[in-house]
């Protein structure tokens, strides 16, 4: 890139511009990587670990490509298939609760849908919490985070990755790896404080 100046070399504001592009399409193709690996659904956690750590590597400048990403999801499912299926059962039993409470057969069933709704919103953030904390060569580790504005990003990331699913599905894919970068800069943003 050329400074309108025309020195042949760029400015700050060109590099800035640049770096946060990269970034941009970098998650957005992550995205579409965490997408195709997440297929199976139960490896829906791996796949994110997996995902968070290859957008960890491209910030830190350090060889990411696809064969470090399937690698990634390897190690993710190995270590972490325990957590992913109790994730996912919780997961389930709180939407089998919805569902039984929204029937209206339940005195209560309002405050029982809310209490399940809350529920799978903390499940989801501990999950992606955790899954994002993963390192390639660690164990898991549940995540327990008193970031209550971190964990609400995360819930809203969440929800548009919900939306743009429901609204043009082709775009879930790399709306996932959004939501990977926001996991990776809430990280580093913890690391910060």
């Amino acid at each position: 890139m050329r400074s309108r100046k025309g020195r042949g070399r760029p400015n700050s504001a060109e590099a800035v511009l640049h770096s946060r592009f990269a970034i941009l399409a970098e998650s957005l193709l992550t995205g579409v990587w965490l997408t195709l690996a997440a297929l199976p659904l139960v490896t829906l956690l791996p796949a994110f670990a997996a995902g968070c750590a290859h957008l960890r590597r491209h910030l830190d400048s350090e060889p990411s490509g696809w064969r470090e990403f399937v690698a990634d999801v390897r190690e993710a499912t190995r270590t972490g298939l325990r957590f992913s299926l109790l994730w996912w059962a919780g997961v389930a039993v709180l939407a089998f609760d919805w569902r039984v409470a929204g029937s209206g057969l339940l005195p209560g069933g309002p405050l029982l849908v809310a209490v399940a709704v809350v529920g799978l919103l903390a499940l989801a953030v501990t999950g992606l919490r955790t899954a994002a904390a993963w390192r390639p060569g660690g164990s898991w580790a549940l995540v327990r985070s008193a970031d209550v504005g971190g964990s609400l990003l995360l819930v809203g990331g969440f929800a548009a990755v919900a939306a743009t699913a429901w609204q043009i599905p082709p775009l879930a894919a790399p709306a996932a790896g959004a939501l990977a970068a926001a996991a990776v800069a809430l990280e580093r943003r913890a690391a910060l404080r």
